[in-house]
Parts: C-alpha cells; structure tokens; sequence
C-alpha cells in the first residue's frame, strides 16, 4: 500500500536535483546521462513529476520512460545499474527521514528492476 504523505513535493523537489547532480558527475554515469540528456532543467521537471506520481500517485508525470531508457539500452549495464542505486541510497538517506527514504529505495529498486529486464 502506498502512503502518498510519506514524501512530500517539496522533498522530491530537494532528492530529484541532489541526485542527479551526483549522477553527472559520476565517472560511470555522468557520460551516460550527459550525452542522453540536452535541457537537464526541464529533465529535472519531468523526472520531478515522475517521482511525485510513483510516491504520490500524484498523476503528474504523463510520459513513457520504457521507451526513453531502451534508446540507451547499450550503455545502461547492470554496473550502472548497481551505481545509479547506490546514489539514489545515499541522497536519500542524506535527505529524508529514514522511512521515507526506506520507500523511495524500495521503489527505485523495483523500477530498476524492470528496466533491467
């Protein structure tokens, strides 16, 4: 069962921008999502929306990731993987209350997991 009020807006609004400034840095990631990503403002928007509906069910986010990620399926190993979760681990328990970042690792886990496959 979801708990919509565990995250709030403003606290995906904090983790989303904080994450993925470590992403672009990143040795393994950076290139990957640099060469991906043009405008990062309005990326950060979209994945901003993204986040809202998968821990608010908010309905924000209208797109379709599947189709965006297989473009990159080449790059996207299982070390990436493994690092992009490791990342999303440490921003969120730098950023939330333990429960909350317990949810928000849960789910990014479950979407790597079907990215991955």
């Amino acid at each position: 069962m979801l708990n919509i009020d565990l995250v709030s807006e403003e606290e995906i609004a904090q983790v989303v921008p904080a994450f993925y400034a470590k992403v672009r840095k990143d040795p393994m990631l950076g290139p990957i999502f640099n060469d991906a990503i043009d405008e990062w403002p309005e990326h950060l928007e979209k994945l901003q929306a993204f986040w809202s509906s998968v821990m608010r069910a908010s309905g924000r986010y209208k797109g379709q990731p599947m189709p965006a990620h297989v473009k990159h399926a080449s790059r996207i190993t299982p070390d990436a993987f493994t690092r992009w979760l490791q990342l999303w681990g440490e921003t969120t328990d730098e950023l939330l209350p333990p429960d909350a970042a317990a949810a928000m690792q849960d789910r990014a886990q479950r979407i790597a997991e079907s990215l991955s496959l």
